[in-house]
């Protein structure tokens, strides 16, 4: 639980008063996370004398802060550190515990939420020229902040911004689990394959798995079977690269766009419902016809 203390004495996390922003809510969201409980004292200066073991955020440019001159260290990829990810740097691999996944879950956090909202408070985001501007984790948690004829106080709008920060932490987080999980799965489902097509009893995020596996059969894995959440099969054709729109075998032209008789009469498939238009994506009532139009898009591939 997180509490908003006057008596820095019984504090055990210390950040700076006033407006806030998303990395300094998310760091201590993460503390909550790591500790159990926060009592936080919010101020204008660190005082004297604080208790060595007490945590100071975003204030005071020491180690969890990033406002000294020249900052406070920048990952590899470029991206400079504000207290948010200098605390989960610090912190986050011991929330995860001792596991086999554990830096891939930390980086999975770090990258999806963390990283953005470090480089934002830097200053360090590339500006977009497009006109429609999208709503950032950091732009919600900032419109916190009481406006001019608000009567509310920062610290009561700082517990709020908090409690709406523990749920995409606590998302983020989970998934990064889940996608942990799945790559335990998907590489036992490679392990098992033997050709170019591989089936999944239920739909398992497979992407970053498959295309980073080090398994030589994860390379001659061309299309995937899997169950789809609207009922039948979906066939999914494997990109060459992570979010690219090239195909290991895409398939084939002709099919595309068409739906239930027409492609069931173009593909020889009597249970074939749907080819997306852009040739990534198909699907069958049965197992075996989405298996069948996998084999028959081979072929034709081959040809």
């Amino acid at each position: 639980m997180i509490k908003i203390i006057n008596d820095v004495n019984l504090a055990n996390v210390i950040t700076h008063d006033g407006e806030f922003h998303a990395d300094e809510v998310l760091a201590i969201v993460i503390l909550n996370h790591v500790f159990g409980f926060v009592n936080l004292y919010r101020c204008s200066t660190v005082p004297q004398n604080v208790n060595e073991e007490t945590i100071i955020v975003d204030i005071g440019n020491g180690k969890f802060d990033h406002h000294q001159k020249f900052g406070n260290g920048t990952r590899k990829n470029g991206v400079p550190y504000a207290s948010a990810g200098l605390i989960w740097k610090e912190y986050g691999h011991k929330l995860i515990g001792d596991i086999a996944t554990q830096h891939y879950i930390w980086y999975q956090v770090d990258k999806y939420l963390i990283q953005g909202i470090d480089a934002i408070d830097n200053g360090a985001m590339p500006p977009s020229n497009y006109p429609a501007k999208p709503m950032s984790i950091s732009m919600i948690i900032k419109s916190f902040n009481p406006d001019w004829d608000d009567p509310t106080s920062y610290d009561e709008a700082f517990f709020k911004a908090a409690s709406v920060m523990e749920i995409f932490f606590s998302n983020t987080l989970k998934h990064s689990y889940s996608k942990a999980k799945a790559i335990t799965l998907i590489e036992e489902a490679i392990n098992k394959t033997n050709g170019p097509i591989m089936v999944l009893e239920k739909f398992i995020p497979w992407k970053d798995a498959l295309l980073s596996s080090e398994n030589p059969k994860a390379k001659n894995i061309k299309f995937l079977v899997f169950p789809s959440e609207r009922g039948g099969y979906n066939v999914r054709a494997v990109p060459l690269e992570n979010n690219g729109h090239q195909f290991r075998t895409p398939f084939p032209e002709h099919w595309c766009g068409l739906n239930d008789k027409q492609l069931q009469k173009i593909t020889g498939v009597n249970d074939a419902i749907f080819c997306h238009a852009k040739g990534f994506l198909a699907g069958a009532k049965t197992v075996d016809g989405a298996i069948k139009m996998a084999q028959i898009a081979l072929k034709t591939a081959n040809k």
